[in-house]
């Protein structure tokens, strides 16, 4: 249809722009709550194959759901009620030691012995009274607390979010082949078939990445308690619970796990230079360990992507969403790989 009056077209023009403009602010308010949906189809994709392996053994549907459902409620049980309480305890000793670490810090021996240790190459003396500087200045006070309301307010809005999590995940675990059928059933009859064997790769890598990942990361928060226990580190519960869930985020998750738990070991009155030395050979070894042993056989057939792709896909996940895009970005990345070996490819090697 061809405009020829310049005030119906600019009229129509804005109209377009105008109704571009709502949409993305739409979008924008939405994000928390498209934010839960994709974690949730996430999660759901993950017990999926499961669910599958049920009913390869004679499960009817909605059994293997019921009985995935009960298991990972169990579970999650089981681990509230065994590993919360020694959480809660040794964080409760944490905060007790609060008031001994400040009057350690207005010492000087403590300072100038860990500048000594470090051979002199960070002045620790000199960090902590620019630490205690910027804590007497009032209005930094002010910062401080409002930064701890928006915290309690953060961890609110995030009990609040996983229950919500919670309960999408149920449904679409019990509605995700409904839901793929119907996504099927918009592709024209003559490439449907093609379309709904990709879709079911595309599903299934992003489960196996799925259970995978959650798989590390009961490793390495297993193996931590282990043998941070057997060292005799300071709230080993605490620490191999942080080692456990930062290992959930790819690339990065684990060698921050490892700093952490090291910066804590050194900290004078709670740990000690030795304890933290031990650690920090342990989690050099246990890196070089998972990279090459136990990430490769776990896997293995979960998502075939190489190294370099991994890393952009990361970090550009990363920037865009932060940790959820981090974690959604290599079975995206592998899934976009494989559309284009099995489709983009074979078309160009047709002409």
């Amino acid at each position: 249809m061809k405009v020829k009056n310049a005030f119906t077209l600019g009229l129509v023009g804005t109209l377009g722009v105008g109704l571009g403009v709502v949409i993305l602010l739409a979008i924008g308010n939405l994000a928390t709550v498209l934010t839960y949906i994709g974690i949730a189809v996430f999660l759901a994709l993950g017990l999926d194959p499961i669910v599958s392996w049920l009913e390869r053994h004679h499960f009817r549907r909605p059994v293997a759901i019921l009985v995935v459902v009960i298991g990972v409620a169990g579970i999650i049980t089981g681990l509230v009620f065994a590993v919360l309480p020694i959480i809660i305890d040794q964080l409760t000793q944490l905060f007790a030691q609060i008031p001994h670490l400040a009057s350690l810090l207005q010492s000087s021996s403590w300072a100038s012995n860990l500048t000594d240790s470090l051979g002199g190459f960070i002045d620790v003396q000199a960090v902590v009274d620019a630490v205690t500087k910027y804590l007497q200045d009032p209005g930094n006070i002010t910062t401080i607390a409002g930064g701890a309301l928006a915290v309690g307010v953060g961890i609110a809005n995030g009990i609040f979010g996983t229950v919500i999590v919670v309960i999408l995940t149920l449904f679409f675990t019990a509605n995700l082949a409904l839901m793929k059928r119907s996504v099927y059933l918009l592709v024209p009859a003559s490439k449907r078939e093609r379309f709904a064997d990709l879709g079911e790769q595309v599903t299934e890598a992003v489960g196996r990445y799925v259970i995978g990942q959650v798989t590390l990361a009961l490793c390495n928060g297993v193996l931590s308690f282990v043998f941070l226990s057997i060292i005799q580190a300071p709230y080993a519960a605490v620490l191999a619970f942080i080692a456990g869930m930062l290992s959930l985020i790819p690339l990065v998750g684990t060698i921050s796990g490892s700093v952490i738990i090291v910066a804590v070991c050194l900290i004078p009155g709670v740990g000690s230079p030795l304890t933290a030395l031990v650690a920090a050979i342990y989690y050099l070894v246990y890196m070089q360990v998972e990279a090459y042993l136990l990430s490769p056989n776990i896997m293995k057939r979960a998502v075939s992507v190489p190294g370099s792709v991994v890393v952009i896909a990361a970090l550009a996940g990363g920037s865009l969403l932060g940790v959820l895009g981090a974690l959604v970005a290599i079975p995206i990345a592998a899934s976009i790989m494989l559309i284009v070996k099995q489709v983009v490819i074979p078309i160009q090697n047709e002409r």
